[in-house]
């Protein structure tokens, strides 16, 4: 059987902040390969399939009306004729990974729940704007209940806050509506109680961390300590490397193939995947995080395939194609299904 060398595999990435560029930054452009490692020439050149994009709010006055206008670009973005092409089931997700062109597929999620529910009002106008984000998206992949911070959710990753009344009401609302709920934002213990009210009141919601590595290898709270880890693997979920310098190491470009090395050998042969995390960082002033981005990892044009040239003589051929798209095609046409 003929090999499909690395450099040329489908890429599937489970989260970027693109959409937050196009709103927020003046001049911004899809096209400008300058500004942020996600623009269409590098997804393009990277072989990016299928990118999810994040609407994204901090918790705030004004975050619906924030990510309202996020929910607007994806939907601009769809309807206008470039590379970019919406992706609502798993007969279009087929169709663009056998694709040979330039395009690339897209699907919306939502990085913090406070982008459809303000803090201070009712829960079910919050879910009303949920609707109208689902409507203008077309779908959703999966919701974040927090960024950082805490909201009426529960605990972002910066605290040791669980869950709420409205974090339990937001879950039993997605039970059997084929949306993901992601893990890469929650504190541990808002993480567990989504985990006990799904098993207690048995519902039917799919799990994932669309982008976090593993605490064991790196000690950040942004990434899954090993029984979070489990608990996404035997729940068949799916766990997205993100390629933050943050969340992978300090100084050592390489630990980002020691982190997909460990979930390999800790049993995530099934739920590894890409969620590269790229956003734009020019206009940042915490220069305590410069270089955002190891050089190796720093471009969808090139990072995806040089990990996997990394990994191709570490790795069976099969789990190469698994973390390249496999795995999320698979998680995601289960979703849809």
């Amino acid at each position: 059987m003929t090999q499909t060398p690395a450099t040329r595999l489908p890429i599937i990435d489970t989260h970027c902040d693109l959409l937050v560029y196009l709103t927020d930054v003046p001049g911004a452009a899809t096209d400008k390969a300058e500004d942020i490692g996600c623009s269409m020439p590098r997804l393009s050149e990277g072989n990016v399939k299928l990118q999810v994009m994040a609407i994204y709010c901090p918790t705030e006055a004004g975050s619906t009306q924030y990510a309202g206008l996020q929910s607007k670009m994806f939907k601009q973005l769809a309807e206008a004729e470039n590379c970019l092409t919406a992706i609502k089931d798993a007969a279009g997700l087929n169709q663009i990974l056998q694709t040979t062109d330039q395009r690339v597929g897209m699907v919306a999620a939502i990085e913090n729940a406070s982008g459809f529910c303000e803090e201070d009002e009712p829960l079910e106008d919050g879910f009303k704007k949920l609707e109208k984000i689902i409507d203008e998206c077309g779908t959703i992949l999966y919701i974040s209940f927090t960024h950082h911070a805490a909201n009426r959710f529960g605990g972002g990753n910066n605290t040791t806050q669980g869950i709420t009344t409205d974090g339990r009401m937001l879950l039993d609302y997605l039970h059997g509506r084929r949306i993901a709920v992601d893990l890469s934002h929650t504190s541990d213990a808002l993480a567990h109680d989504i985990l006990r009210h799904i098993d207690v009141e048995r519902l039917d919601i799919p799990l994932l961390a669309s982008h976090s590595n593993f605490r064991p290898v790196w000690h950040h709270n942004r990434n899954l300590p090993d029984e979070l880890t489990q608990e996404l693997i035997r729940r068949n979920g799916l766990i997205g490397m993100n390629f933050l310098r943050a969340f992978v190491n300090d100084d050592d470009p390489e630990a980002l193939v020691q982190h997909i090395l460990y979930g390999i050998n800790n049993g995530a042969e099934d739920a590894i995947c890409f969620g590269a995390d790229y956003f734009y960082t020019l206009g940042s002033t915490d220069i305590s995080r410069d270089p955002y981005y190891f050089k190796e990892h720093d471009q969808a044009s090139s990072s995806y395939h040089y990990i996997l040239n990394r990994l191709k003589d570490l790795l069976p051929e099969q789990q190469v194609h698994k973390l390249a798209y496999q795995n999320a095609a698979r998680f995601i046409e289960r979703i849809w299904s």
